[in-house]
């Protein structure tokens, strides 16, 4: 029986990649991280095309990453926090795929990413108040997930246990 992706949106910092390597791993299924994808086929790191080219490049990257991984099936796939700015974006995830989004309190998502380098779009005199600006603005592209899921104050294996299950229970619906 066709299993469907489980498709991981949301915010950076929000544990995509983390929780969807743990579904993958739990579900027996194939885990894609598109940012990875990206830096796969182009030779560089997601920060390294940023500077070079732009968001621009990156996002053309990123739908091409996409088109190359939506057409398989059975697989958890942990997107980059605005892939799904871009509605064909989202179409194509919704097309074979089951969509969460995972959410976080924005004071969290910025305890979760203050250290680290490697995010462009963090570069700011002020990360906090851009994380809370990006999360409004994405707003409406992420509530188009099929259910939201808050990673805020979960341990790592809730998340895992919450998701699996509604995942496995929307595959159910929609053979039935």
């Amino acid at each position: 029986m066709r299993m469907l992706n489980l498709v991981l949106i949301g915010f950076m910092g929000t544990g995509k990649s983390t929780v969807g390597k743990k579904l993958a791993k739990k579900l027996g299924l194939k885990f894609v991280d598109t940012d990875q994808e990206v830096e796969r086929v182009c030779g560089m790191t997601v920060n390294q095309i940023f500077k070079k080219f732009k968001e621009v490049r990156f996002r053309s990257e990123e739908k091409a990453a996409l088109r190359r991984l939506t057409v398989n099936t059975g697989q958890v796939i942990s997107t980059g926090g605005g892939t799904v700015l871009d509605l064909e974006n989202l179409e194509m995830l919704r097309d074979n795929g089951f969509i969460v989004c995972l959410t976080a309190e924005p004071e969290v998502i910025y305890q979760r990413l203050k250290r680290k380098k490697n995010r462009p779009l963090l570069k700011t005199e002020d990360p906090l108040a851009t994380v809370k600006q990006l999360l409004q603005d994405r707003e409406p592209f992420y509530t188009k997930a099929d259910v939201m899921v808050d990673t805020s104050v979960k341990d790592l294996e809730s998340i895992v246990v919450e998701v699996a299950g509604l995942y496995k229970e929307f595959n159910s619906q929609k053979r039935g």
